[in-house]
């Protein structure tokens, strides 16, 4: 009974001091959101380049139907993430414009909703003007995407800021907070 304490002990323990790692390292990405999303597409190109060199190996390693696609896949995920690796600044600047135009679809058809005729009163204007916050959001993003590195940057270094907090308190207390992002990974 007792060492199964120590266990609970040593677990919390661990959650509160990884949690106290992730604030830590969330305030840094907080400070400068531009190079952390800078970094994170640097991390998927390396990412990326192991998936490539997986699917080459397999395509010619193992008895799998469609070796030529798995290898010819695995070349381009290579080709792809080299470009990444060796270009990370030009990467941000591309992902950063699909984020934008990302921003401005997702904006219209928020407004689009909204005058769709199935909603009335507030939610019509809360629609109407998430829309319009999206399209702004987008723009921004289209005319200065370091604006959209930073914006995309300061979004990921928040929601870690949160996560880490969160391991905090679950460690401190040795209780789970019912977030949104727990009660979707639930098991029903």
């Amino acid at each position: 009974m007792k060492s199964s304490m120590r266990s609970s002990g040593g677990i919390r323990a661990v959650e509160i001091g990884l949690g106290i790692i992730v604030v830590i390292l969330s305030i840094y990405a907080l400070a400068y959101p531009g190079a952390t999303f800078v970094s994170l597409v640097l991390i998927l190109g390396i990412i990326l380049f192991i998936v490539g060199i997986d699917k080459i190996i397999s395509g010619i390693f193992l008895p799998i139907k469609g070796k030529g696609a798995s290898i010819g896949l695995g070349i381009l995920v290579l080709i792809f993430a080299g470009l990444v690796i060796a270009f990370p600044g030009f990467a941000t600047w591309i992902i950063t414009v699909f984020i934008g135009i990302a921003l401005l679809f997702g904006g219209a058809a928020s407004i689009a909703q909204a005058f769709s005729g199935k909603e009335s009163g507030w939610k019509k204007a809360f629609l109407i003007g998430v829309g319009a916050l999206l399209i702004i959001i987008g723009i921004m993003v289209l005319v200065s995407p370091v604006f959209g590195a930073k914006f995309a940057g300061f979004v990921i270094a928040t929601g870690l800021l949160i996560a880490g907090i969160e391991m905090i308190v679950a460690g401190a207390t040795g209780r789970r907070l019912n977030l949104a992002a727990d009660s979707l990974t639930a098991k029903k």
